[in-house]
């Protein structure tokens, strides 16, 4: 494996970003195989991992917290589940379909071994202050953002 650890730039938002649209665009590649987008995937994961069915506006404020996707967005994220049957309504909830839960399943089968890749290799140390720095800026970031909509 080849290593930039030498000569990498300090973190910041450029190389943050660099990172994560790298890392997104190989989860839009998989995710276009499975017929869909990262928006789609990021609501179905949440409502597979929740503890219990979740309503629409429970579900669609999750997912605007992760992605800060305009409300709109999120509602036409979760009604194309619903057309898909990715998601169901269950009264005034929306749970997953067990083709919701076997996609997502196939998604992870088929990123494991590229994530592998990817995240191999690096030491835990390295791995722990990465996650350190990068939930601090997403505390801080998330607070700016509040601040602005305010």
């Amino acid at each position: 494996m080849t290593s930039t650890a030498a000569t990498a730039p300090a973190a910041d938002a450029r190389v943050l970003g660099l990172a994560h649209y790298a890392a997104r665009g190989v989860l839009e590649h998989v995710l276009a195989g499975h017929g869909i987008t990262f928006q789609q995937q990021v609501a179905l994961r949440a409502a597979v991992n929740a503890d219990a069915p979740q309503t629409e506006d429970r579900l669609a404020a999750q997912v605007q917290g992760a992605v800060k996707a305009d409300p709109a967005e999120v509602r036409a994220t979760l009604d194309a589940l619903l057309a898909k049957e990715l998601l169901v309504a269950d009264g005034a909830h929306l749970r997953p379909t067990d083709a919701g839960r076997e996609l997502l399943a196939a998604v992870g089968a088929a990123t494991a071994p590229v994530t592998a890749r990817i995240w191999g290799g690096i030491p835990a140390e390295d791995l722990a202050a990465a996650g350190r720095v990068l939930a601090l800026v997403t505390e801080r970031a998330d607070a700016e953002l509040a601040a602005l909509a305010a």
